[in-house]
């Protein structure tokens, strides 16, 4: 066994699929499952198996995963050159994020990231409630996102803070005027649910004071949600600097529930001292400050009856602390 054998078990892992993971290493499949098959010798497990069409981790397989994400960072920061030379490094980054994180930063990362370290590449995956344990697990080596996780061997740094706003319709019926919570109680609702088991910070204050929105369409993104919006009555909660972006006829009013939240880039001590994360960490951190520095520049013109209520309430740039999670 080496450790180019120990990086297809991860991968393969990772990817669920022999025929990915072979693409991804740009071998045959035949190589990966010759791989796979010393290593369930050596091991004497079966490591995975078929399910459905699926390809399915055995429980020892899980723990040996977890044990070579580890030996293979530890080989990775010893084999790491002293300095770090972004236009000359080559690479692959997993990084945990959502929708909103894609649509607001993602151009201005991938803009940054091809005119300083071109050989770099970035794979996402989908975060939603599951950020920390696809970092825990190998599966994500960078989670942006409002989830920051209590224990002791993640690292956070605050990238904004954020507050729900409502939208709707310019020529919806309850645009002229500031909301009430009665009206925003009774008013019809495109409601984000995100999906899994995430729920918004707005809704549980709902639920805590005994609310329950009238929800009309219930959908897993804010994604096309103006679309949905114009000309009908209903109307959504969405994070304002997403509410910021929407095109049309739209209106923002400051919502009767605002729940702000704070969006966090996370990672653990396994990428803590790479100096080629610590590198793409800094500029994540550098791309969401110059997103933010070009939107306060040049405001998009729109309605937006939210500003006065509560556009103060919203930092505009990252925080330059970095904090170790603690329990």
């Amino acid at each position: 066994m080496d450790l180019a054998a120990l990086r297809v078990l991860v991968l393969v892992h990772q990817l669920r699929s022999f025929t990915s993971a072979a693409a991804q290493l740009d071998v045959n499949q035949s190589a990966v499952s010759y791989t796979i098959e010393k290593l369930r010798r050596f091991f004497g497990d079966p490591l995975f198996f078929r399910q459905g069409g699926r390809v399915i981790p055995t429980e020892r397989c899980d723990g040996l995963v977890v044990q070579a994400i580890d030996l293979l960072a530890q080989f990775d920061r010893m084999a790491a050159p002293a300095v770090f030379c972004p236009s000359e490094a080559e690479g692959t980054v997993t990084v945990a994020c959502n929708y909103y994180e894609r649509l607001l930063w993602l151009p201005t990362i991938l803009r940054n990231l091809q005119r300083e370290a071109p050989g770099l590449r970035l794979r996402l995956v989908q975060a939603t409630h599951l950020g920390p344990d696809l970092l825990k697990s190998g599966e994500a080596d960078l989670l942006m996102g409002p989830i920051v996780p209590e224990a002791s061997d993640y690292f956070c740094r605050t990238l904004v803070d954020d507050r729900y706003v409502c939208v709707m319709d310019a020529a919806n019926p309850l645009a002229p005027a500031p909301l009430t919570a009665a009206d925003y109680l009774a008013a019809r609702h495109v409601t984000v649910s995100y999906g899994a088991d995430w729920r918004s910070g707005y809704m549980r204050d709902l639920e805590a004071e005994g609310h329950a929105l009238n929800t009309i369409i219930d959908v897993p993104s804010p994604a096309g949600i103006d679309q949905l919006l114009a000309g009908t009555d209903l109307i959504s909660t969405i994070p304002a600097r997403l509410a910021a972006q929407l095109t049309g006829q739209m209106v923002h009013l400051p919502c009767p529930f605002p729940a702000p939240f704070r969006i966090s880039l996370v990672w653990t001590t396994r990428t803590h001292h790479a100096p080629m994360h610590a590198w793409l960490r800094k500029s994540l951190v550098d791309s969401v400050r110059t997103t933010l520095h070009a939107t306060t520049q040049d405001q998009p013109a729109r309605t937006d009856r939210a500003a006065e209520a509560g556009a103060g309430a919203m930092s505009g740039a990252p925080d330059a602390s970095v904090m170790k999670t603690a329990t």
